[in-house]
């Protein structure tokens, strides 16, 4: 009984620690992120760049931008919550001033309409408009919950795909999406997620783990010590 409970044991006990060890390193880099984007945004704004560049370059910096917004090419974001209340991200790219050149304005959640099958009309300001906000990465990886059409425009997506928005514009864009500020014009709700809001769950859970390993190693020793 003794080998039984030892070898179950050398399969669990590294199984809850890698489990545990993998959930503390979730939220030691989301801490890390949203720590460099405190500090970076803190940095003085600069212009956004006419030509493309890195997005490494922009990441987490505060820009400012003038231009004219393309309203035929704005995208609604779908299953975005605030305030446990589902809605749309607005996202709509901007030609920079003197350039050819876009850039995505992520211009803040607008609530759905009780109808899902209604698209809600999100107002693009006209005329040239000078604005600030955060630079971020777009994300690389998606889960979608239903096929993305492969051809035409869809006024609504499931993910921002960066590269699936190149493919349908005729012109450049700059490599990052820029979160307007709450002062800046045109905008809708733009109560922006910390990077770190759920650290302390991955944490919690790292624990759990941690806890499932030290109570596993810990019932076994009280078997063996009781042995006759």
């Amino acid at each position: 009984m003794a080998i039984l409970g030892g070898l179950l044991l050398a399969l669990l006990l590294p199984a809850f620690i890698s489990l545990g060890l993998w959930q503390w390193r979730k939220a030691e880099a989301k801490t890390q992120l949203q720590s460099e984007l405190d500090t970076r945004s803190q940095d003085a704004a600069i212009a956004m760049p006419t030509t493309p560049v890195d997005g490494e370059v922009l990441r987490y910096r505060r820009v400012i931008l003038r231009g004219t917004f393309d309203a035929g090419r704005q995208v609604l974001l779908d299953n975005q919550v605030h305030q446990e209340r589902a809605g749309y991200h607005v996202i709509t790219p901007l030609r920079i001033a003197g350039s050819n050149l876009h850039v995505l304005v992520n211009r803040g959640w607008l609530p759905a309409p009780a109808d899902h099958q209604v698209v809600p009309v999100a107002e693009v300001p006209a005329g040239e408009v000078e604005l600030s906000g955060i630079a971020v990465l777009p994300a690389k990886r998606f889960f979608n919950l239903a096929a993305q059409p492969t051809s035409g425009w869809a006024p609504v997506w499931q993910n921002l795909d960066l590269e699936r928005f190149r493919q349908s514009v005729a012109y450049p864009l700059q490599p990052v999406i820029v979160q307007l500020d709450a002062a800046s014009p045109g905008g809708y709700v733009r109560q922006w997620r910390r990077l770190d809001e759920r650290a302390d769950r991955h944490r919690s859970y790292a624990l759990q783990w941690f806890g499932f390993a030290a109570t596993s190693l810990g019932i076994w020793g009280y078997f063996l010590v009781r042995r006759p």
